[in-house]
């Protein structure tokens, strides 16, 4: 690869105004260029594999498929492919998710101007960027919740306003495996009730309504 060739930057964000704003951050940068901008994840995945970026800045709330999802797609093709989340997002799960998808940075959207080509230059030359402010995020909730996907499932419903036995027959099991599996929520949350549950589970990005 030519060492005097710029960065080639790849934008992913559903909103026009905020990709235009990203292009032009990036572009005032005379060792980055941005090869194309797109609004949702499966066009993501295509333009990477058929421009091959250097540095993918990915949204993780996209109106097809998640980021997260884009991202794994893209990894899985292609392992060495480099990708910065840029996202309103700061759930300790939605970072996780985001990393075990395959990102090597995880930015805020509040961070863009301070941090953004920071984060560029350092995630091209190899490294992952994770702001401190990110780190934070993981330690305070360290180690990561362990629900099953049935338990997140429970919690969505509970979030919708489902009581026990509703929940019982939207998903075909007992009252009583139901409670449960509230009572291990409870537990494993470290929530005083069913409530205070899905409060944390919003909050930490485990559950999205």
């Amino acid at each position: 690869m030519d060492s005097n060739a710029p960065t080639t930057v790849l934008v992913v964000d559903d909103h026009p105004v905020v990709r235009d704003g990203l292009k032009a951050i990036i572009s005032s940068e005379p060792d980055m260029e941005v090869v194309a901008d797109v609004g949702l994840g499966c066009e993501a995945v295509t333009a990477f594999h058929e421009l091959r970026p250097a540095v993918v800045l990915m949204d993780l709330l996209l109106p097809d498929i998640s980021g997260a999802e884009a991202i794994r797609q893209i990894c899985e093709q292609t392992p060495g492919a480099i990708i910065v989340v840029l996202t309103t997002l700061d759930g300790d799960e939605q970072i996780y998710r985001a990393l075990e998808a395959g990102a090597r940075g995880y930015l805020l959207k509040d961070m863009v101007r301070k941090e953004l080509i920071h984060a560029i230059r350092q995630v091209a030359a190899g490294r992952r960027y994770i702001p401190p402010q990110i780190g934070s995020v993981i330690a305070e909730n360290f180690p990561r919740t362990d629900l099953t996907h049935q338990e997140i499932e429970i919690l969505k419903l509970i979030a919708l306003g489902q009581k026990n036995k509703d929940i019982a027959y939207t998903l075909s099991i007992s009252v009583n495996t139901v409670e449960a599996h509230v009572k291990r929520i409870i537990g494993k949350l470290r929530a005083e009730d069913r409530t205070h549950a899905v409060t944390i589970a919003l909050k930490r990005g485990i559950i999205r309504l």
